[in-house]
Order: C-alpha cells, then sequence, then structure tokens
C-alpha cells in the first residue's frame, strides 16, 4: 500500500501558475502587437484575448476534473505558443484579411476536440483495441484529397486538401495520429517477431527480410504522398515518425540504418522524376544564385527574403508590428520563424525553441513514466511528431535543409495542423496522467465463499 507522503501530487495548482503566465507571454505579445498599430486595444484584441483565457482555463479545470495527476507543463507551454501565433498572425492581417479571426476559431474548436478526447477517453489503453482501424482510418485520411468532388485541387504545387463547404481541411494531418495508433498497436504486440536474429554485419544487427514488411509498407506510403500529393514534407513526417518508433520498440539502430538509407533513395529518385521535388533541392543549393532567385515557380525568394528578416533582426529583434515580414512570402504560415526571428531576434527564437523543446521532453518523461508498451510507444511517437516538425520546419527556414510545407505546430496559421497538434496534446495528457496516478497496492481480500474458517 502506498504511504501518504510517498503518493504523486496532482500539481494543478503549479499548472494554474504557469498558466498564468503562459496567458501573459499570449496575451503581452498581442498588446505590443496592438501598440503598433493604427488601433490599439480595438475590439478584436480584447475578444481575441478573452476568448483564449476562457479556452485555456475551460482545459485546465476539465484536467482538475478528469486527469488530475496529468503533466502540469504540457499545457502552459501550448497556451504560450499558440497565444503567441495568434499574436503574430493578426499582426500579419491586412485590410479585409480575417485570418486572425479564423486562427482564433480554429483553436477554440481544436481545444473543444482535445477536452472531448480528456473527457471520454478515460484509459488511453483502450485505443489499443482500434490497431488496424487505425491503419484503415490513416489510409482513408490519405486517399481522401484524391477523390474528386472532395478534393481542393492542387494548392502550392501539392494536392493535400479537401473542401467541407467554405472550408479547406488537410486529413494528412489527422492521418499522423491515426498512424501512431497503429504504429504502437501493432509493435507493441508484434515486438518479439520484429526482434528475431538477423544477419549481423559488423556491428549492426539487421532484420531478416520477411521482417521487414511494415518497414517497406510505411515507406512505400511515404513515397505515396510524395508522388500521387506532391507533399514533401508529410512524406518524411509519416515515414520518421515509423523510423522512430520502431527503433524505441527493438532498440536496434540498425532500423534507422534502413531508413536513412530507404529515404535518400526514394529522395534522389523523386528529385530526378519530380520537378518540383528538384526545385525544392536547387533553392536549397543555388538560393542565392539570381537565375533561381527568380524563378517562378521553384524559386529561392521565399527563403532568402525570410534570411534576410532575421538578419535584420539581429539579437533582440525589431519590436512586435516594427518589422517588415510583409517582404516574406507567407509569413503567417509557412515562414513564420522567420517573423520571429526578425521581431523577437536571435532571442526570441531562442525561447521558442526552448519551449518545443520542453513540451517534446515533457512528452518524453510521460513515455517514460507509463507501465504499458502500448502508451510508451504512443506517447513516443506523437512527441517525436511533434519535433520532427519543428526540425523541419526550422530547418528549412534558416536554409539547414530544404524547405517543406509543413507548419510549425501551435504557432503558423493552418485549422488542420492546430486541430491535430491539440488532440496530440490531449492524448499526451491522458498518458501522462496514467503514468504519474498513485497504483493501488492493497491486497486483495478473501471473498466470503473463500475465506478459510479459523478454528
Amino acid at each position: 500500500m502506498i504511504q501518504p507522503d510517498a503518493a504523486p501530487k496532482p500539481r494543478r495548482n503549479v499548472e494554474l501558475a504557469l498558466l498564468v503566465l503562459a496567458l501573459a507571454v499570449g496575451i503581452g505579445a498581442s498588446a505590443m502587437v496592438d501598440l503598433n498599430s493604427e488601433t490599439p486595444f480595438d475590439n478584436d484584441f480584447w475578444f481575441q484575448s478573452s476568448l483564449l483565457a476562457v479556452a485555456a482555463f475551460a482545459f485546465h479545470i476539465v484536467l482538475r476534473l478528469r486527469a488530475k495527476y496529468a503533466d502540469p507543463a504540457i499545457l502552459p507551454i501550448v497556451v504560450a505558443l499558440n497565444g503567441l501565433g495568434l499574436a503574430l498572425i493578426h499582426r500579419m492581417d491586412g485590410p479585409g484579411d480575417d485570418t486572425g479571426n479564423n486562427q482564433l476559431r480554429w483553436t477554440l474548436i481544436a481545444v473543444a476536440v482535445a477536452i472531448t478526447v480528456i473527457w471520454f477517453l478515460k484509459d488511453h489503453r483502450i485505443l489499443r483495441r482500434f490497431t488496424f482501424i487505425s491503419l484503415a482510418a490513416s489510409a482513408i485520411l490519405l486517399v481522401l484529397p484524391l477523390i474528386p468532388f472532395i478534393s481542393a485541387g492542387e494548392v502550392l504545387g501539392a494536392r493535400v486538401w479537401i473542401r467541407l463547404g467554405p472550408m479547406t481541411f488537410q486529413p494528412g494531418e489527422i492521418a499522423k495520429i491515426t498512424l501512431a495508433v497503429f504504429f504502437a498497436g501493432y509493435l507493441s504486440s508484434n515486438r518479439d517477431l520484429i526482434l528475431l536474429a538477423g544477419r549481423k554485419i559488423g556491428p549492426l544487427q539487421f532484420p531478416r527480410f520477411k521482417d521487414m514488411g511494415p518497414m517497406i509498407t510505411a515507406w512505400l506510403v511515404s513515397i505515396g504522398v510524395l508522388v500521387f500529393q506532391r507533399d514533401l514534407g508529410s512524406s518524411i513526417l509519416f515515414f520518421g515518425l515509423f523510423i522512430v518508433m520502431i527503433y524505441v520498440a527493438t532498440s536496434r539502430i540498425s532500423w534507422v540504418v534502413i531508413g536513412l538509407g530507404l529515404i535518400l533513395g526514394g529522395g534522389f529518385v523523386a528529385s530526378r522524376i519530380f520537378p518540383h521535388v528538384g526545385f525544392r533541392l536547387d533553392s536549397w543549393w543555388n538560393a542565392f544564385t539570381p537565375e533561381v532567385y527568380d524563378r517562378f515557380p521553384g524559386g529561392s525568394r521565399q527563403i532568402v527574403q525570410g534570411l534576410f528578416g532575421m538578419a535584420d533582426g539581429g539579437l533582440v529583434g525589431t519590436g512586435l508590428g516594427q518589422g517588415r515580414p510583409d517582404l516574406v512570402p507567407f509569413a503567417n504560415s509557412d515562414m513564420i520563424i522567420a517573423l520571429i526571428g526578425e521581431e523577437l531576434g536571435l532571442i526570441g527564437l531562442f525561447a521558442v525553441v526552448l519551449l518545443y523543446l520542453l513540451l517534446f521532453t515533457r512528452g518524453f518523461r510521460a513515455a517514460l513514466g507509463t507501465r504499458d508498451a502500448f502508451g510508451k510507444l504512443l506517447a513516443c511517437g506523437l512527441s517525436f511528431a511533434i519535433a520532427l516538425q519543428c526540425f523541419v520546419v526550422i530547418g528549412g527556414v534558416t536554409r539547414l535543409i530544404p524547405l517543406t510545407g509543413l507548419t510549425t505546430p501551435f504557432l503558423a496559421a493552418g485549422g488542420s495542423s492546430l486541430l491535430a497538434n491539440w488532440i496530440i496534446v490531449g492524448l499526451l495528457l491522458m498518458i501522462s496522467h496514467t503514468a504519474r496516478s498513485p497504483i493501488d497496492t492493497t491486497p486483495m481480500t478473501d471473498t466470503p465463499s473463500e475465506a478459510v474458517k479459523q478454528p
């Protein structure tokens, strides 16, 4: 039986204090943007700030009621990032532009869905029953953008959107969650089969060819996304998700070696076959070449202007609302990291990266603490999905790797990404609640029919 002083504490009051600080970051950023605008502290400011606060505190109350042992740092980190993103997107709105208000609406929808997940999902292990249903759902979600009358067509070179009335939605964002559920369920059930001895080459133990079926399947899925949807970012995300989860399940570096080989091979072939992939690579290698800079489509103007903007921001930035991010195409979505670097400087950019690092590590801490293999793999996969997405986006903006079409989690404009990432937050909170909940070790008492009568 657990002693009272050894029982874990809910730490919801710690979360509340951090939540107030997180709201101060988001609302403070909006205030700084408004102070540098023509109409400071207008109705939009008060409306956005009050709704963000109401949504955050409602989430906190639900955690007190349904998941009181959940990690106290995850929600404040996400609220701070989401609030900062709302301020930056609103800052980029021009006359008649409604992107900021649209992002606020998606924020409220995403928070409501995440609250629903926490309220009705009493135990994350229930999801294991839907392993192959999740695989089927993933396939359907990835095929939807290719179906006529539903597809939104080709947008900026990619076919990843569907139409839902007046709105567009990217089902691939939800597919990363269903794929993570499938991978976690499959790997936790078939770990022993995958670990069967294979051929050893040097220090590496390679799996048998027939055991590589899941790896090949995941690679073909990612290549299919690249071929039919022309989405390089999602292709990298889906395959990277599987590589990490199978490495966590087996602890074999050989899977990573094989995976990297397949990624490089597939990327090389794609760059030779698909012009848009070749343009991305050329814009990365030769970004400052005049012919590449001015090329349309597939030019490097977006990358170069983002680099110039971050260079102009320097160490402390130009100040929120005082830069020129309008010179950078898609500054409120694909290039929002460049906007942060320009107006908040290197210090602000490091602060944002640190928030993502904390979110990633808190997710892994939940994975380490949970007692079931499915929960460990699911928490690792969901946490890594956010981390990989951040790496791909920030690496592309800073020209470390080729630029892709992924969005920065919680910051960039995009309702599909926001909804999916808030669902991930809800799942991570439930897994951390299970990991930190006290274990009932009270011995079972005999039933009256089984009780031994004393003489």
